[in-house]
């Protein structure tokens, strides 16, 4: 089969054929047709992932077909569609994950490839109402931006709540999923255009405005008629202090990344007078996957794609992810029946 590795930090990651695995018992082959890509992609292929160990299949998000069953498994068909749960071994307590908890694509293999082997459980039927792109966007972003929202910040219908960075695929999930549930929505970006793309969707939020404008706390407040409920971000960095004072008392401010690093100058006097609850959120458990993916069902929510490679193009769609091009996620299309494909490898696998 097909795959597109990354062999070692600071390199192009490469498309080349390896072994087609085989499941064993309580597993079951997946013929992937879809993958989305992740910033923790980019981070690995950067070599700033913690426990980086390669080479290795990146990605994490997949939708596909099941193509063979392990001995032992039952509730399955063949060619039956499924989504992913983007990770392995969340363990047993529903407030944190264990300690062998780890995302698909680094250590073990991951969803750019025709194939990847995956626990029966750990499978969901893919919603008929998606295509296989909008299916493999949905997986790790929806994870995240589920928890983050409901099983950590506890959104409810009729809260202001403020989505920090709309151009990413988890936080444009946020969005979609707090207004789903009757939350009033506002966003943040740095870039005028992802912002105006972003209000001209039609999901449904109140409102925006660029962190970059002066004083833009103080503006945006004042439009949305009040301090945020809920404000839900994934900076971190100097950034965060502006969240603070957007805060309204009594708020929430749930962070699920840190991508502009340590928080400095935070002054613990806003925090504790205004009352507010700090939070961490990272990824989410097989109940939250479960409670998206009704959410998402539910309501026919659609994950947003902005652009669409090829198995092949791999390194190119990486690349246009590092430069922050995208609104939305960026989707992996995988075809086995191609030339060089291994269509024949899930075939002889079911016998």
């Amino acid at each position: 089969m097909l795959a597109l590795q990354q062999d070692a930090p600071h390199q192009p990651a490469v498309v080349r054929e390896i072994p087609t695995p085989q499941p064993g018992p309580g597993e079951v082959l997946v013929r992937l047709r879809a993958a989305a890509l992740n910033h923790r992609d980019v981070w690995i292929q950067k070599g700033q992932y913690a426990g980086l160990k390669l080479p290795c299949t990146l990605g994490a998000d997949g939708s596909g077909e099941v193509a063979a069953l392990g001995e032992g498994v039952t509730g399955w068909q063949l060619g039956a569609g499924v989504i992913i749960y983007p990770a392995l071994a969340w363990g047993d307590n529903e407030r944190v994950q264990g300690p062998d908890f780890r995302v698909l694509g680094m250590p073990d293999p991951g969803t750019f490839a025709e194939y990847i082997v995956m626990p029966a459980h750990a499978l969901r039927q893919k919603p008929d109402f998606l295509s296989w792109e909008q299916a493999a966007a949905l997986p790790l972003g929806g994870l995240t931006a589920y928890r983050a929202a409901f099983g950590r910040a506890r959104v409810q219908a009729g809260e202001r709540v403020l989505v920090a960075g709309i151009g990413g695929g988890v936080a444009l999930l946020a969005a979609q999923f707090c207004v789903a549930r009757g939350a009033d929505v506002w966003v943040t970006s740095g870039s005028d255009d992802k912002l105006n793309r972003a209000l001209g969707l039609g999901i449904g939020l109140k409102g925006g405005i660029n962190y970059n404008t002066e004083k833009w706390v103080k503006t945006l407040t004042q439009q949305a008629g009040g301090g945020f409920d809920v404000i839900i971000e994934s900076a971190g960095g100097e950034a965060y202090n502006q969240l603070v004072d957007a805060a309204a008392p009594g708020g929430r401010i749930v962070s699920y990344g840190g991508t502009l690093g340590p928080i400095n100058g935070l002054v613990p006097g806003k925090v504790f007078w205004k009352q507010l609850d700090l939070l961490g959120s990272s990824m989410g458990s097989y109940q939250d996957f479960d409670a998206m993916l009704q959410l998402v069902t539910d309501q026919q929510l659609v994950p947003v794609v902005d652009k669409i490679f090829a198995l092949e193009e791999g390194e190119q769609a990486l690349r246009y992810l590092d430069a922050s091009q995208q609104l939305g996620k960026v989707v992996l299309e995988i075809d086995s029946t191609a030339p060089g494909g291994a269509e024949g490898a899930a075939d002889a696998g079911a016998e």
